[in-house]
């Protein structure tokens, strides 16, 4: 499955993406796929073929600064999800499923709350959540990955090194100081998210999502569902199959 990049700007900055059709569509909801830090759309293409089998039509954006969008002069969060719904609102996509890995989950969560009606569906895969006022900074312990990761890392990088060369790591230090700083209106605005969610956790060491904070986050969303992989920090990738098996159900209900 071979699609073109496009690119806008609806904030100034060029965002790219890519935009493919089903042959049959079976659904004419868009199903957003956001990459997480250091990677870009392509991480999504295993997935978006299945999707685009499924009938249901695919696109695929690369944040500011990843890939073959353009470098900015700041990256907060905010920005990242203005970026997306600037995508939607250039392509006439006025209701959306989004699918956020890490960076891109917590982006498409803010996609959700500040933009109500355009999310449908929420799958949000292994995103560090924000933390509430006097909450300590999760430790994310070190592991040794397993053969099967080390396989899927080496040859994600292979199929796309473009992802490793494009990312401004300028951003790094910035984006990482944004996670750790307490975000207490993202969880005020929680309990107004009407949007059906799922929340992908991997179980093995690397996981980036801290369990406390997770079951604070599903007490206060009314239509949330958790769903846990025995994997690290990249489900989609390194876990494909059991991604598919739980993310396609969710968004073809």
């Amino acid at each position: 499955m071979e699609t073109s990049v496009s690119t806008t700007a609806p904030n100034g900055v060029a965002i790219a993406y890519r935009d493919t059709s089903p042959i049959v569509m079976r659904d004419d909801v868009p199903v957003v796929l956001v990459h997480g830090m250091g990677g870009d759309g392509r991480t999504w293409a295993g997935f978006a073929r299945r999707l685009v089998r499924a009938g249901r039509r695919v696109i695929t954006v690369d944040l500011r600064g990843h890939g073959s969008s353009a470098r900015a002069a700041s990256y907060r969060f905010e920005e990242f999800a203005a970026d997306i719904a600037g995508v939607c609102g250039h392509l006439g996509a006025d209701e959306i499923d989004l699918v956020g890995h890490s960076l891109g989950g917590r982006t498409g969560s803010l996609v959700a709350q500040r933009h109500p009606g355009l999310v449908r569906r929420l799958v949000l895969e292994e995103v560090p959540l924000p933390l509430r006022e006097g909450d300590p900074v999760p430790e994310v312990p070190a592991h040794r990955p397993t053969p099967a990761e080390l396989w899927h890392a080496a040859t994600s990088m292979i199929r796309s090194p473009r992802a490793v060369f494009a990312f401004d790591r300028s951003m790094t230090e910035d984006v990482v100081a944004e996670f750790r700083t307490p975000d207490p209106s993202w969880w005020q605005r929680l309990p107004a998210m009407d949007t059906p969610t799922l929340l992908l956790r991997g179980l093995r060491h690397g996981s980036m999502v801290d369990p406390h904070l997770l079951e604070s986050a599903v007490a206060l969303l009314p239509r949330s569902e958790v769903r846990e992989v025995h994997c690290g920090h990249s489900i989609h990738r390194d876990r494909s199959d059991d991604f598919a098996a739980e993310v396609l159900p969710f968004l073809m209900s």
